[in-house]
Parts: structure tokens; sequence; C-alpha cells
């Protein structure tokens, strides 16, 4: 099967989000409830590696679900190992074989052009949390938000537990990128000190 869509222009964004992260950010809150930035990396880290092995279907009999990004230590080379292994994740879902059959990653079992929608919806909504939580600008091509936005409108309004947080209800002319973080339990307007989404 050919690939649906390339992983490069949301992985591209994530990885310059993660470039523009300060040492003294890495404690500050993000969009999703009580996880730090630290915790997200340390989340982003398991997961870009987690659909890579999807891809690839290495992980298939073997994954398993993923703990508290609170429990998980920040690897020292975060700064070179996340856009080291987008990179990865981009060139495994280039391959037409990594869209047959089903897959798996975190312990969830999937067709694999189901996994692929999944691991966009990681890569672009965590991009967007991090560049909230540390003051960035954030971007995401049309055609990914299409995507997303195809994958997540069966969502249920009260959310999906442990992945989703309640639907966010949002205005008719909103932005394709609004519409999405809506649909994960996300407000546009974040700040600080608002009550966060799942992290899912």
């Amino acid at each position: 099967m050919n690939p649906e869509f390339d992983f490069e222009p949301a992985a591209a964004t994530l990885a310059t989000v993660v470039g523009g992260i300060a040492d003294d950010q890495l404690t500050a809150p993000t969009p999703c409830a009580d996880t730090t930035v630290r915790d997200l990396l340390a989340h982003v880290v398991d997961l870009t590696e987690a659909f890579r092995q999807s891809a690839t279907k290495e992980a298939v009999g073997g994954s398993v679900a993923p703990g508290a990004p609170a429990e998980r230590a920040l690897a020292e080379d975060w700064r070179e190992r996340i856009p080291a292994q987008l990179d990865a994740l981009v060139a495994a879902w280039r391959e037409p074989a990594a869209w047959d059959g089903n897959t798996e990653a975190g312990g969830v079992n999937e067709p694999a052009p189901v996994m692929a929608r999944i691991a966009l919806d990681e890569v672009v909504v965590h991009g967007w949390d991090l560049a909230k939580a540390t003051g960035q600008p954030f971007s995401c091509a049309a055609e990914d938000l299409a995507t997303l936005l195809d994958m997540l409108r069966g969502t249920p309004a009260e959310g999906v537990p442990g992945l989703f947080g309640p639907v966010v209800p949002v205005a008719p002319d909103v932005t394709a990128l609004e519409r999405v973080l809506a649909f994960t339990g996300r407000r546009a307007d974040w700040t600080a000190g608002d009550r966060g989404a799942v992290l899912g």
C-alpha cells in the first residue's frame, strides 16, 4: 500500500519546537493536565520510537501501554534524540510496507493506516502543547489537519478515557487547528493557569 501522507512536515515542526525549549522552561506547565514540559518531552521521546517501531512492525506482539510521563526520566540527550527519532519515524512510514496489515504501539493493535493517523495526531498535538507551553509559534500543514479532522470527527463529547479529554465546544468559524485541538480536549487560548487536557 502506498503511504497516505508524509510525516515530514509535522515532524519538522515538532523538531523546531523542541529546539526552541530552554532549560528553565522544563518545569513549566503544559496544556496536558499535571504534565510539565519535561514530562511531555519524556513522552515524546517514547512515542517517536514507539511509532517508528509500529511502522516497521517490530513492535507487534511486544508493545506495552506507556506509563505516566511523570514516572519517566527525561533522557539527557533529548535535544539530539528527539529530532533523530523523528527523522527515523518519517523514514519508516515512507516505506509502503509500513501501511500494510495491522501493527502495534502502546499495547494497542490497529490497522497500520489507523496507527499512522494516531501517530500523526500525537506528533501534531504534542508539538502544539510544547509550543504553547514555551511561548513559541506553531503551524500545521492543511493536509495534516484534514487527515486529523477526518479521524477525530467521531470523538464522543465526553472524550476518550486515557486518550482525549471532553471535546471543547467551538464556534463554527474557528480554524482547522483550533477544531483539532477542541476534539482532543484542548482550548486554543490555553494559559498556564488553566486546567489541562488528558495527555493523549
